[in-house]
């Protein structure tokens, strides 16, 4: 495949663009523990991580949904205080800057909750949609990621709540696809998970596997 091609990039955030594992599940174990639930950081890794909130709140054993609900509402709200343990994929964002400046198209495309994706770009720095408006569930502007976004922009985030089939479906590539008038041919794909990858995989696109 010639490089020339390829016209968008798609990024998984959590574990691709930015290491958020310990800041995730830190924020699992206060808002558990905060409801008087015992969750070791060693059970979630080993049991949850990768889960969708109320995937991971079922199977832990949390029948009502609004006790799931409030729950999640809360792990959002602790999710900023851990931030010291987050870190940029810093040699793919600066090839993602670059690959703007020559006029390509990147997007974050991630199953998790648009509220944690907005606070964390925040504190790194990199800006979404300039032209996207609306007001995330932490009460921020989405498309006021930062508005100085010193480290530059994404020009679209899909997130769970975009699509109803998330991954191992395709469906989120897809749609990010169908949004720029780019095909599988002319997209690029950074993943970590193996439902992530088998995402990547199903869309048709082309894809590399990032290990952080």
């Amino acid at each position: 495949m010639e490089n020339s091609e390829i016209r968008l990039l798609l990024l998984d955030f959590d574990g691709t663009l930015a290491d958020t594992r310990r800041a995730n599940t830190l924020s699992y174990v206060a808002a558990l523990g905060e409801a008087g639930y015992t969750l070791t950081e060693e059970e979630y890794a080993a049991n949850y991580f990768g889960m969708r909130c109320n995937e991971f709140l079922t199977r832990f054993g949390i029948a009502d949904p609004a006790e799931r609900e409030r729950l999640r509402l809360r792990k959002i709200a602790l999710y900023p205080t851990f931030f010291d343990t987050v870190r940029l994929n810093e040699p793919l964002w600066t090839f993602c800057r670059q690959f703007r400046a020559g006029g390509g198209r990147v997007w974050v495309v991630s199953t998790g909750s648009r509220a944690n994706i907005d606070n964390v770009m925040r504190h790194l720095g990199i800006g979404g949609p300039a032209a996207e408006g609306g007001v995330s569930e932490t009460g921020f502007h989405s498309g006021g990621t930062n508005p100085a976004a010193p480290l530059g922009r994404v020009d679209g985030i899909l997130s769970g709540a975009d699509v109803e089939r998330p991954k191992p479906a395709p469906d989120c590539f897809l749609e990010a696809m169908r949004r720029e008038g780019c095909t599988p041919r002319e997209t690029l794909i950074f993943e970590d998970s193996a439902i992530g990858i088998e995402a990547a995989r199903r869309s048709g696109a082309s894809y590399f596997v990032v290990k952080l």
